[in-house]
C-alpha cells in the first residue's frame, strides 16, 4: 500500500480550514475519509488531491 494518509490536523492545514468545516465536508461526502479504529479517522491524500481538483474545475 502506497496511498498516503493524513490525520485530521493534518488535512486541516493543508486546507486552511478548522476542524468544524473538515468534518462538515466529511459528514457531506465532499471528502472521503477511512475509519481505522473506533476514534482514528484519516483522510486519503488522494481524496484531498479530488476536492481540490473539483472546486477548481467549479470555479473555471
Amino acid at each position: 500500500m502506497t496511498a498516503e494518509l493524513l490525520t485530521v490536523p493534518q488535512a486541516m492545514a493543508a486546507l486552511k480550514v478548522s476542524r468544524w468545516t473538515l468534518y462538515n465536508l466529511i459528514r457531506s461526502g465532499e471528502l472521503g475519509s477511512i475509519i481505522v479504529s473506533v476514534r482514528c479517522r484519516r483522510i486519503p491524500a488522494t481524496a484531498l488531491n479530488d476536492y481540490v481538483t473539483r472546486l477548481c474545475e467549479e470555479a473555471a
